[in-house]
């Protein structure tokens, strides 16, 4: 098959300062020796997927940090990875960037039926964005305990999730759990 196994979307969103959005987006397409026709198409249908349709002849210094993110996000997309790594890819963001984006990788997760997995140090985070939990202890890192996600609330937004009567119980049973580990 075409397609990569792994897509990855870290911390920082690595965008070549010297590329266009559009240039960065199909980078991955590029290493891959994807036909060229179809780069624009894809870098353009993803920009417009993430909010940013107007953005591709931009350059990263351009972008603010969210948009920055929401580019890395289209470029992760662009190789149609199996499954996506999501290494604290708001932690560097305002609270409000960092909410909107929760939002929108989901849907676009929704979307496009993909996997991920979340790498956060954010309990709420944790629960707003994913179906399970994963509590690792430290040194070395092995698996404590799995938390099911209610159904009802991998129907929601990120922020709704956060609205919802139930999720001050689910993140206080993680919480609670969390610290008797430490």
């Amino acid at each position: 098959s075409n397609q990569s196994s792994i897509g990855y979307m870290l911390q920082q969103d690595y965008l070549f300062p010297w590329k266009t959005i559009e240039e960065n987006v199909t980078i991955g397409l590029k290493i891959m020796e994807k036909s060229h026709k179809t780069h624009k198409v894809t870098a353009n249908a993803l920009l417009q997927e993430v909010g940013l349709p107007q953005v591709g002849n931009n350059y990263p210094r351009e972008l603010s940090g969210g948009m920055r993110q929401r580019v890395a996000l289209a470029r992760t997309l662009a190789v149609n990875p199996k499954i996506l790594l999501l290494d604290e890819p708001f932690s560097a963001l305002d609270y409000q960037s960092k909410l909107k984006l929760e939002d929108l990788v989901v849907e676009t997760l929704k979307t496009y039926k993909k996997t991920a997995i979340l790498v956060t140090h954010d309990i709420g985070e944790a629960i707003a964005m994913s179906e399970r939990v994963v509590l690792f202890s430290a040194n070395p890192g092995t698996v404590h305990k799995v938390f099911e996600i209610p159904k009802a609330l991998n129907e929601l937004s990120p922020f709704d999730v956060r609205q919802h009567p139930a999720y001050a119980d689910i993140f206080q049973t993680i919480w609670k759990e969390l610290e008797s580990l430490g």
